[in-house]
């Protein structure tokens, strides 16, 4: 059998796809005789693209990264799933014409219009392949590209099946996907190194065999469609394959695409979240069907990835575990920080892992964590089931910039239940933090499929309709798309425009202040040093000589209560209150839900440390600005103040 896999747009183009590594893998090790090849359709649009208009890598990163939740990418291929190269380009102009610059609106009405010669052009060299079944993963944007190449490939060769897997296939998703779609011959649900390789097997089995599969949706002889139950037993770590990336990095070497990314490696430690096992946060709806958590064992991925970096001679890796397994901390971490590879990993975590555990990430190669922060208020992370408050949030703001590490993180609003109050204290110590990783951004919650928002309206979100996308993109009844949607629209919750206006430029502000902002602390034994340069506070150096505030200060590199600290202290609490509000008059201190801790890194010469991965525009103070402050780290003349 020959087996073709195909990565649409608009998946990463600096990455290879993990699903299909893993499918590749799975397939070669129960059918070694079967040939499979991975085809990088998302670089073949590259470099198709290039030749027919101008674009470039941030156009590209437009549709993979920044329009996720418009739906933009999506629709560019609806023309091609429609055969309609004005397909409902009025309507798309009408809605968004008032949220993107007329470039950006030009660019998508010109890619839309020419997607069916591009993708006309796709299904012929697929055919050119010879294959007997063409399998398509689609995650995030990638649905009407793959829709419509597979509807293209059986219009061309009613003989060749079609299959599609991935995150959007799961659950419900999959189900209507199929049902909607007659050209799609098969969508797996689930694991796929475990469905793919039993869908093989049942297809020369009849209807019988494919009816054993679980979750497998498919046809019968009478041409009735049906989707299987689904597993309720998550894959074992150990049945958790590793990826096979053969082709990827030599399709790459010849795409335009070389030009603009430096080719990275995605690993998989682990699936599920251990805390979402115990409470899931109320918007979160990843991991879809499967919340248990499992891991790799440390070595097997310690082997694995070190495996990887030698056969690819790639040190620049993700991996896409939707949280760190902790016994990794003193297990896998000391041997990947002894192995002698400058790895630079990028990783998710939760946000209370202490100083010692930050350090212990940096010294493993880890430059950039996500650890879910999505908001400083202690009230509002407990309405979120985030099992953490804002100051241990902002605590890891502060260990990650003295161990060097790119926070990636958003500030998220419209929470049933928040108020006001809940912003208003935390927007007005944004200055004292401005030193520390900025979000990306603030957006109000989006409606996820599988979270607690959307399965228990209870929790605040009862009237949801499928995304205003879903209705652009796909000609099909609101019941369906239903089945079919991920995002939900739903009234708006929680603070209203003008305090979320103000949010967001909050957070702009954070970001034009980042670069060139800084307060560090000195711990010299006998005092304590301290040295800001932020635009909004005049001091620049203060001591503490005191041998009660030096105690102080030490205690808050933990979130200490007023009560807590009085005690630990043995000091009045009237005479710590005071020196509290001394230290956030300064930005020395965050406070929060009765909690206080202190801001202020340890000093490791920060400025270059700080290398921002994610956002490398943002290193360098704004046009015309004074840089000088970066491009030099001489210690500041103490003063006192």
């Amino acid at each position: 059998m020959r087996i073709l896999l195909v990565n649409m747009p608009w998946a990463s183009i600096d990455v290879p796809s993990l699903a299909l590594g893993i499918l590749t893998n799975s397939v070669r090790r129960r059918y070694p005789d079967a040939e499979v090849e991975v085809l990088h359709a998302n670089l073949d649009y590259v470099d198709w693209v290039v030749d027919r208009t101008e674009f470039g890598l941030r156009d590209y990163q437009y549709y993979s990264l920044f329009t996720y939740f418009a739906g933009c990418g999506d629709w560019v291929f609806s023309s091609a799933l429609y055969d309609d190269p004005e397909w409902r380009v009025e309507e798309f102009t009408s809605r968004v014409r008032d949220q993107m610059s007329e470039r950006e609106l030009a660019l998508n009405v010109e890619l839309h219009r020419c997607a069916p010669e591009f993708i006309g052009d796709l299904a012929a060299r697929i055919l050119e392949r010879g294959p007997d079944l063409v399998g398509f993963t689609s995650t995030f944007q990638q649905n009407t590209a793959a829709l419509a190449a597979a509807k293209h490939v059986k219009r061309l060769d009613p003989t060749i099946r079609t299959v599609f897997g991935g995150a959007n296939c799961d659950g419900e998703q999959g189900a209507a996907l199929h049902r909607n779609f007659p050209f799609v011959d098969l969508v797996v649900r689930g694991e796929g190194e475990a469905a793919f390789p039993a869908l093989l097997a049942a297809l020369t089995g009849g209807d019988r065999a494919l009816a054993a599969v679980e979750g497998l949706c498919w046809t019968d002889r009478d041409g009735r469609r049906t989707a299987n139950p689904m597993s309720t037993k998550p894959l074992p770590p150990a049945e958790i394959v590793s990826p096979d990336y053969t082709g990827y990095f030599e399709r790459l070497a010849a795409s335009r695409a070389r030009n603009w990314v430096e080719p990275k490696l995605v690993v998989e430690g682990a699936r599920g979240c251990w805390w979402g096992e115990k409470h899931h946060c109320t918007f979160c709806g990843l991991n879809g069907s499967f919340m248990e958590f499992r891991s790799k064992h440390p070595g097997a991925f310690y082997d694995e990835i070190i495996g990887l970096a030698e056969r690819h001679q790639v040190l620049d890796m993700f991996v896409v575990d939707n949280i760190l397994d902790m016994s990794y901390v003193s297990t896998l971490l000391p041997r990947l920080a002894e192995s002698g590879y400058d790895l630079r990993l990028q990783y998710e975590i939760k946000s209370n892992m202490k100083g010692a555990q930050v350090q212990a990430l940096a010294d493993a190669g880890l430059v950039s964590v996500q650890p879910g922060i999505e908001s400083l208020s202690a009230r509002v992370l407990k309405i979120m089931d985030k099992g953490v408050t804002g100051c241990l949030n902002v605590r890891m703001l502060r260990d990650a910039e003295t161990s060097g590490i790119t926070v990636a993180w958003n500030y998220l609003y419209g929470f049933p239940g928040e108020t006001g109050e809940d912003y208003e204290s935390i927007l007005a110590q944004f200055p004292a933090l401005h030193h520390l990783s900025p979000a990306g951004g603030s957006s109000r919650i989006a409606i996820e499929r599988f979270s607690p928002y959307f399965n228990r309206p209870e929790l605040g979100f009862g009237e949801l309709r499928p995304a205003a996308q879903y209705l652009l993109n796909y000609d099909l009844p609101e019941s369906e798309l239903m089945d079919l949607a991920y995002i939900f629209d739903v009234p708006q919750r929680g603070i209203g425009t003008d305090l979320a206006t103000r949010l967001d430029a909050a957070v702009t502000e954070w970001q034009d202040e980042y670069a060139r902002s800084r307060l560090t602390h000195l711990d010299l034994g006998h005092e304590i040093v301290l040295v800001s340069r932020r635009r909004h506070f005049d001091w620049r150096v203060v001591r503490l000589t005191d041998a009660g505030e030096v105690a102080a200060f030490r205690l808050l590199d933990q979130p200490h209560s007023l009560g807590s600290l009085a005690r630990r202290l043995a000091r009045p609490e009237p005479e710590l209150a005071v020196l509290l509000e001394r230290w956030r008059e300064l930005g020395v201190v965050f406070t929060d839900g009765g909690q206080f801790v202190h801001v202020a890194p340890r000093s490791m010469n920060q400025h270059l440390l700080r290398i921002d991965h994610l956002h490398p525009e943002r290193v360098g103070a704004r046009p015309g600005a004074d840089n000088s402050e970066i491009r030099s780290a001489e210690p500041a003349t103490l003063t006192t103040v």
